[in-house]
C-alpha cells in the first residue's frame, strides 16, 4: 500500500478529532517471534479512523510510525509485562506490536478502540444494520396490511371506559317563575333557547317583567302613566336581542322619571 507522507502527517497533526489518544510503550516483533530482550519505547499514540499513528513525544509535530489497522487483530498477549497487548496481521512475516498500557482501565479501553478500527468491523456492523432495518420495514408492512377493525374497536372501548374522555352530560334544567336558570350547557326557556344567532353563542335568557308594588295596587293592578305596551312580556322572538331588551326597560325607566320630575315640580312651584 502507498500512502501520501504529507498527506498522512497532515491528517495525524490536524485538528480533526482523535477516537482515541494516550502513551503506550511499544515494542516490536518479527515474525512472531517474541524478543523479550527488545527494550521498550514510550510514545504518543493517536487513532484516526482505522489509522493508528505514533509520536516521540505529545507536543511533535510529525508522527514517527503509522500502523494501519486492516486485516489484524487485537489481542492480549501473554509477556512478562502486565496490561500487554498486541497487534498482529494475518500476513505472513509482517510485524506484530505489542503494546503495554499504564494501568488496566487505559489497557481495555485501547483493546476496544482498536478492535473496532477497521472497516471490516464497520462492514460488519453496517450489515447487521441493514439486516435490522429490513426486519423492521417487514413488520412495518405487516401491521398496514393488517386489518383495522380491532385496533378501532378497542380505542373506542378505551375511549367509553375513560370518564374524561366521554361526553359530559346535560343537567336538568331549573325552572324559576317559569324561566329557566342560567347554566354552562345552555338555557331553554319554556321549549325555546335561548341563543345568539348573530355570533353563534348562548347568552342568559331575558329576566321576567317586574310589577311595580310601589305605585300599582296590592293585585298588581299597573300604575297610572305606565302604557299597556311596557306591561307586555320581552320574551318573545322579536326582543331576544339585548338591544331590543334595552329598549324594552328603557321605557319603563323613562316613565318613572317623567313622574319622579311631575313629582318634583307639583312640590317646589
Amino acid at each position: 500500500m502507498k500512502l501520501n507522507e504529507r498527506s498522512v502527517a497532515h491528517y495525524a497533526t490536524c485538528n480533526s478529532p482523535a477516537d482515541h489518544v494516550g502513551f503506550l510503550r511499544k515494542r516490536v516483533e518479527r515474525h512472531h517471534v517474541h524478543h523479550h530482550g527488545t527494550s521498550y519505547q514510550r510514545r504518543w499514540f493517536v487513532l484516526k479512523g482505522n489509522l493508528l499513528f505514533y509520536f516521540e513525544e505529545r507536543e511533535s509535530r510529525e508522527p514517527v510510525g503509522l500502523v494501519v489497522l486492516e486485516g489484524c487483530t487485537v489481542e492480549l498477549c501473554e509477556a512478562t509485562e502486565e496490561f500487554a497487548f498486541a497487534i498482529r496481521f494475518d500476513d505472513a512475516g509482517a510485524r506484530a506490536y505489542v503494546l503495554v498500557a499504564d494501568g488496566q482501565a487505559a489497557m481495555e479501553a485501547w483493546v476496544k478502540a482498536l478492535s473496532r478500527a477497521s472497516f471490516d468491523y464497520m462492514r460488519l456492523v453496517v450489515r447487521e444494520l441493514e439486516k435490522q432495518l429490513e426486519e423492521a420495514c417487514k413488520s412495518l408492512a405487516a401491521c398496514h396490511r393488517s386489518p383495522r377493525r380491532s385496533s378501532s374497536s378497542s380505542g373506542r372501548k378505551r375511549h367509553l371506559s375513560n370518564p374524561a374522555l366521554q361526553p359530559p352530560q346535560e343537567k336538568p334544567t331549573t325552572l324559576e317563575n317559569g324561566y329557566s336558570t342560567w347554566s354552562s350547557g345552555g338555557c331553554v326557556t319554556s321549549g325555546a333557547t335561548c341563543t345568539d344567532h348573530d355570533e353563534g353563542q348562548t347568552k342568559p335568557p331575558p329576566l321576567p317583567p317586574r310589577r311595580r308594588s310601589a305605585t300599582g295596587s296590592a293585585t298588581g293592578s299597573p300604575a297610572p302613566g305606565l302604557s299597556p305596551a311596557i306591561l307586555e312580556t320581552p320574551v318573545s322572538p322579536e326582543t331576544t336581542c339585548f338591544s331590543k331588551l334595552h329598549n324594552w326597560y328603557g321605557l319603563e325607566i323613562a316613565v318613572l322619571r317623567q313622574e319622579w320630575q311631575e313629582r318634583q315640580m307639583r312640590g317646589h312651584p
